[in-house]
């Protein structure tokens, strides 16, 4: 339901009468609205505190009276035929509860979650914490906003609408927090970072880490996933990503360039032979990413997926970079991982580089990208983004 800013009364008419009905677009309950000379309401609508919002076309006049209903079946009626001018637009906030705001965004986590649980896990708090907050909320709102059962949660008409106009309005609000602090020089606040998991163990941490000890009053969560975070929808400072980006609106810092490297142990090679050409590989095991197809590119390589019509034989299969680089050096057989994993085992003699022809894989661009949504960097992004951009190096420090 919109609620204007500008104080302004919204005379709405019903039914021909005359003069119609002025009722300001607020009204605090407890409280008589002007222009209602007698004021009346049900008792659940009646709590001190909270405002019933109308909105033009909630309220109509007939035989004398006004009577207002809005979308959420709150209901005020009174008589009178002076209205009075709403009070200044901006006093509905002295009004609201305190941690609005606040409570607000844990009911956004607690939609994107699904359950109490899930946002609490997101917010560091305890359940019970969270269903306080959503308690509150709905009892400032004076709707209910969740329909709440043993296995799942569902939102009300209401819960819809807050949550639609909740998630614009956050993200207004965290831009024009970042943009404002953005004229500080200072390194300070919650820096939200979101990458792979291995990627962030081996690269991110040291660079936080030596970021907060010259900074103290800076914040970090890391976010270690294998998904494709949203930067704007987890409001999130920074997300890196990896291979060719797709179109979008968001700011893309290329950090280093992405190379593929065919790898296996020397005692592998010895046992297998050494490949000299991708026909090569259908006589040799194959290490592959486990879950969804083909994430770690064999196709580039063998021209399917790995161990599809005669390519290999995929013999194991892990959802983590570390393990299939560990299964690699435990001669397991060949993997194909990016240079950043297995680069430095190259270069210290527990891998070997397998070079079929000029690699072709790795002639397209391609590379490591930190992606921020927002035009003019915060301090804290611009300096994580610089201080990982030393530690890797150009070329990266990884490579062999």
């Amino acid at each position: 339901m919109a609620l204007p800013l500008d104080g302004a009364v919204s005379p709405v008419g019903a039914g021909g009468s005359r003069g119609g009905c002025a009722i300001p677009n607020t009204v605090m309950r407890g409280a008589r609205p002007p222009g209602l000379s007698k004021f009346h309401g049900r008792r659940q609508d009646l709590r001190d505190g909270t405002p019933i919002r109308l909105a033009p076309g909630d309220c109509g006049r007939a035989n004398g009276r006004c009577r207002c209903v809005n979308a959420a079946n709150m209901q005020v009626s009174g008589t009178g035929d002076k209205p009075e001018p709403a009070a200044n637009g901006f006093a509905w906030i002295a009004k609201m509860r305190p941690h609005f705001a606040e409570y607000l965004a844990t009911f956004v986590d607690v939609v994107r979650a699904g359950s109490f649980s899930g946002a609490a896990r997101r917010r560091a708090v305890t359940p019970s914490a969270i269903v306080r907050q959503i308690d509150s909320l709905e009892a400032d709102l004076g709707v209910a906003l969740l329909v709440r059962s043993t296995r799942a949660l569902a939102l009300t008409d209401a819960g819809r609408r807050l949550h639609e106009r909740a998630l614009r309005h956050l993200d207004e609000l965290a831009d024009t927090h970042a943009e404002v602090a953005a004229f500080d020089g200072s390194v300070s606040g919650t820096l939200r970072i979101a990458c792979f998991p291995t990627f962030g163990k081996r690269y991110v941490l040291p660079v936080v880490a030596a970021l907060q000890a010259e900074h103290p009053t800076l914040h970090v969560e890391l976010d270690l996933t294998e998904r494709l975070a949203d930067p704007v929808a987890e409001r999130l400072d920074a997300v890196i990503r990896m291979g060719a980006l797709a179109d979008s609106t968001l700011i893309a810092t290329r950090l280093a360039p992405l190379t593929r490297l065919l790898v296996a142990s020397p005692a592998y090679l010895a046992r297998a032979g050494k490949p000299d050409s991708a026909a090569d590989l259908s006589s040799h095991r194959l290490l592959d990413k486990l879950h969804g197809a083909d994430l770690l590119g064999w196709r580039d390589v063998l021209g399917c997926p790995a161990g599809h019509a005669g390519t290999g034989t995929v013999t194991f299969r892990s959802d983590d970079f570390e393990a299939l680089r560990s299964a690699a050096e435990a001669g397991l057989g060949i993997a194909f991982l990016a240079s950043w994993v297995v680069g430095p085992d190259v270069r210290a003699g527990k891998l070997v580089r397998v070079r079929l022809g000029d690699e072709p894989w790795n002639e397209e661009s391609s590379g490591i990208y930190l992606l921020r949504a927002l035009p003019q960097p915060s301090a804290k992004v611009r300096a994580f983004t610089e201080g990982l951009r030393m530690s890797i190096g150009s070329p990266p420090r990884w490579e062999p």
